[in-house]
């Protein structure tokens, strides 16, 4: 199973590393290998929460996560996204942003951490919807009892995550955005730019998440109106319809899925800049870290790992909050990708010996 699942993650690390050392020698294979395991302990959360959502997709779907899908997300986001940042930022086209990245790395990272500001602001703002309107779903599985009650009950008001997520942005963009630093710019551009991304990000959940819920919604109605007509023996001309509508919830789903991954792989591309800010090294090290993510991610559902710890998904959640508020945090202030890594494994590392525990009571008094 093991074997199964993780396989291309295996054939992408030898190749990953070969590549690594042609391109620049042993010390390469170093550099390639510390990107890996960095982008990995970042996005144990990601796969986590990945996971929730790809065990509602079928096998076909699955599949398409693991090839398409991680095509996306390793030539996308690491590769593609840091030149394109770049370009945006400096007003370059993407052609002078490659040379620049190839020719001159200093200048390249000097513009990267310029855009930092705006890159956060919307990864946090996508991230911080995602824990919000978890931790105000009522739900009949809780962690943490003693929080998640009071807020399961607060989650009945209308727009209350969308209401929170625009507060902590303005005071985000009124605090951290007015007094981060920007070449050539001022204070108040700099909190406009701030506030625009979080919006931007704010928006891109509300659009992705509300197409895929709205197809899901759909998807289930057409399944259990199948049904009913299986029993009363109706004509079978309609059991077509389903699969176009699985289609579209799952393509929605995928879509998810992939600004999901976006967003957690900005704290890993970022990061990735105090290892080096080589992009070929880097594409190569966050690349196969993120097939690792991928593949975990299918061996999570496969194994059913999240019906039996029924806590991990509580935990992987925590983290995405603690996660959204350290990129806010960090326009203006750096924090060390260790401690940013450490606060998702710590978070995860308690709710999977809580489902532990939880598991042994149950066994205990059966």
């Amino acid at each position: 199973m093991i074997w199964k699942t993780f396989r291309w993650a295996f054939a992408v690390t030898a190749l990953g590393l070969a590549a690594g050392v042609l391109y620049d020698g042993w010390t390469a294979l170093g550099i390639v290998a510390i990107l890996s395991v960095l982008e990995i302990s970042l996005s144990f959360d990601n796969a986590v929460i990945n996971a929730g959502i790809l065990k509602k997709m079928n096998a076909f779907w699955q599949k398409i996560f693991l090839t398409v899908g991680i095509v996306i997300a390793v030539f996308g986001m690491r590769l593609v996204f840091p030149v394109v940042i770049v370009a945006i930022s400096a007003r370059l086209s993407p052609w002078n942003a490659v040379h620049l990245a190839l020719t001159d790395k200093d200048r390249y990272q000097e513009l990267v951490t310029d855009a930092h500001p705006s890159i956060a602001a919307f990864g946090g703002m996508f991230l911080m919807m995602i824990f919000l309107d978890f931790v105000f779903e009522d739900r009949e599985i809780k962690w943490l009892g003693w929080l998640e009650r009071p807020l399961a009950k607060l989650g009945s008001v209308d727009m209350l995550s969308v209401c929170i997520a625009l507060i902590v942005l303005l005071v985000s963009a009124t605090t951290f955005g007015a007094h981060a630093h920007q070449h050539g710019g001022t204070h108040a551009d700099k909190a406009e730019t701030v506030l625009l991304a979080g919006i931007a990000g704010l928006i891109t959940y509300m659009v992705v998440g509300g197409l895929s819920g709205f197809f899901e919604q759909k998807l289930e109605a057409e399944e259990e109106r199948e049904h009913e007509a299986e029993e009363e023996a109706q004509r079978a001309g309609r059991r077509n319809a389903p699969v176009k509508l699985a289609g579209k919830a799952a393509f929605f789903m995928f879509l998810y899925l992939e600004v999901l991954d976006a967003s957690f792989s900005f704290d890993g591309v970022i990061g990735a800049f105090a290892i080096t800010n080589d992009i070929v090294l880097m594409a190569l090290g966050l690349g196969i870290g993120a097939m690792y993510v991928r593949s975990l991610t299918v061996y999570l559902v496969r194994q059913g790992t999240l019906d039996d710890y029924v806590y991990l998904e509580h935990g992987a959640h925590y983290a995405i909050g603690a996660l959204s508020l350290i990129l806010l945090v960090t326009i203006q202030y750096q924090i060390n990708e260790i401690i940013t890594g450490l606060v998702g494994v710590v978070l995860i590392g308690a709710s999977f010996w809580s489902s532990v525990r939880r598991n042994r009571a149950l066994q205990t008094t059966a």
